[in-house]
């Protein structure tokens, strides 16, 4: 007999042999047991992780000699024809195969006629989201209404491109991806039944690269087997898989915290004597990285099965948390960007230099870490030691909110000041159209629990009964005390709150100006590089 896959011979034939999706089994279970069955359901999931095993598993207990249950038979001709796959009663279409409406028609014009064999008719339309949009039309009919003796099995893996239309029209259940635990315990199940030896490191190899899929999973233990003659052997599973390249990584990583360029360039050499996949093993820099941040922030959160805990311990000591972060962007972004370098070993090779480059690289004194700020760029020798930056720093001066501003003289407690009007309003918290009321407005007189409040004509508009009743509560609030408020509209003689923050924002837009046409970093790029500053660009967040 020929020698088949164990992703086919392992496949499970019961619920009991399913390996998670335990929230998927018990629901179908409990459908199948007490009669509660929908004539149509969506399976949906990465690949791998068992959708068409499920429908096949639920087409088999739907028709079971034995009667409809969870627990089919196995035993029976039925269930026999439906493990291998020559049941008459089940059909499996490939939707990615059959796009054209016309196909879909003449699939469901037996919709109708009753089962050859079977309890049921059932049809299982695998990747059903490629099916057109005449296809969908055409079953949407038959999916809300199908005859009794009719049901239908969706599964897809990506229920995003399925219409709404149909969702509504089915029961969904949502797979979700196999977690590393569950993958590796199936591996030491099916090597001792098959009688395989193995090394446990070289299953959490196996069992991360299966990404969450138990069929990928499999296939690649299948070649695991074949490679080592036989066994499955830590070695030879990183060889393979072209993992030896990705030991390498702590120490590469080392060279840049030491900012040893030329550390970091022999290292890459080193790596691309094993041909390896630099897309791969940006992505495994950047898992190196991510444990890293774990670690720091806890110990306990890393999973030891990886077997780097020492290095992690070793790294996470070396560099601070913010270095971590930084990284972790550059790499990101360059993963993003790689396959627009020349070749992909010269787009990894930039990606650590700019590591380097924006590492800080002098260590303050007594700290143990480089300091937060990137050395000065010099432009030319007139805007030596001063780093492109420089405008924005003086930006960076100017643009403190008004509310700070506002709130730097004490707000006065208990009694409102005509004077200190403008300070009050951050302390009464107020929003919207009442915040705006109480912006144009100023105190014409307090006395005896009486505020007269006049309301500059511009802010007119304002003045409504629930904006007036707003303002009244937040300052009776404030005061401790019920008062008298009207609110006149005149012209005013003293500045309005709003008109404050407008004429701050004009003098710090005007100092913002002043200080980038007068930074020396613009100068010299007016005056070698024929440049111009855009007066018009230059915002401030107030």
């Amino acid at each position: 007999m020929s020698y088949q896959v164990l992703a086919r011979k392992w496949r499970p034939r019961t619920f009991e042999e399913l390996v998670g999706q335990e929230h998927v089994v018990r629901a179908l279970s409990n459908a199948l047991d007490n009669d509660r069955l929908h004539h149509a359901y969506l399976f949906t999931g990465t690949r791998g992780v068992g959708k068409t095993t499920l429908a096949r598993i639920l087409a088999k207990s739907l028709n079971c000699e034995k009667g409809v249950s969870s627990t089919p038979c196995g035993e029976c001709s039925i269930c026999r024809e439906v493990d291998d796959g020559r049941f008459a009663d089940l059909l499996e279409v490939d939707a990615a195969s059959r796009t054209k409406v016309d196909q879909t028609l003449e699939l469901l014009e037996n919709v109708p006629f009753a089962p050859i064999r079977g309890r049921y008719k059932v049809y299982l339309i695998d990747e059903v989201h490629m099916f057109s949009n005449s296809s969908f039309n055409a079953l949407l009919k038959t999916l809300e209404e199908p005859p009794p003796h009719v049901k239908f099995l969706l599964a897809t893996t990506d229920p995003q491109k399925v219409p709404v239309t149909v969702l509504s029209r089915c029961l969904q259940m949502n797979l979700k991806r196999m977690p590393l635990e569950q993958i590796r315990g199936q591996f030491e199940h099916i090597l001792q039944a098959e009688k395989v030896e193995w090394e446990a490191p070289a299953l959490d190899v196996l069992a991360r690269v299966a990404d969450g899929s138990m069929r990928d999973g499999l296939s690649i233990l299948d070649q695991a087997i074949a490679f080592g003659g036989g066994q499955v052997r830590e070695e030879d599973v990183k060889t393979m898989l072209g993992v030896v390249a990705q030991d390498q990584l702590p120490q590469l990583l080392r060279a840049v915290i030491d900012n040893d360029a030329s550390g970091v360039l022999e290292q890459i050499s080193l790596a691309a004597q094993q041909s390896p996949d630099f897309s791969a093993l940006l992505k495994d820099l950047l898992l190196l990285l991510h444990r890293i941040a774990l670690y720091q922030a806890s110990p306990e959160a890393v999973d030891a099965s990886w077997g780097d805990v020492q290095a992690l311990q070793e790294l996470a000591g070396l560099l601070h948390g913010e270095d971590v972060q930084l990284f972790y962007e550059i790499a990101l972004r360059g993963q993003r960007d790689l396959h627009l370098a020349p070749d992909p070993r010269s787009g990894f090779e930039m990606i650590l230099l700019r590591m380097l480059t924006f590492r800080p690289v002098a260590p303050e004194a007594g700290t143990g870490r480089a300091p937060t700020q990137p050395p000065p760029v010099p432009l030319s020798s007139a805007g030596r030691g001063r780093s492109a930056s420089a405008g924005n720093e003086v930006l960076a001066e100017q643009k403190k909110p008004l509310t700070e501003v506002r709130e730097s003289t004490p707000v006065p407690q208990g009694n409102i000041d005509p004077n200190d009007w403008h300070r009050l309003l951050p302390a009464l918290k107020l929003g919207g159209i009442s915040s705006q009321l109480a912006a144009h407005c100023t105190v014409k007189s307090w006395q005896d629990g009486q505020l007269l409040l006049a309301l500059n004509p511009t802010g007119g508009a304002l003045a409504g009964s629930m904006p007036r009743q707003k303002l009244q509560e937040a300052l009776e609030k404030y005061l401790g005390q019920n008062i008298r408020m009207e609110i006149e509209v005149a012209e005013v003689a003293e500045e309005t709150p709003a008109q404050i923050t407008e004429r701050q924002c004009r003098e710090k837009q005007a100092a913002a100006v002043h200080a980038m046409q007068n930074d020396p970093v613009v100068k010299v790029l007016e005056e070698n590089f024929d440049g111009e500053l855009l007066v018009d660009s230059i915002k401030l967040n107030t």
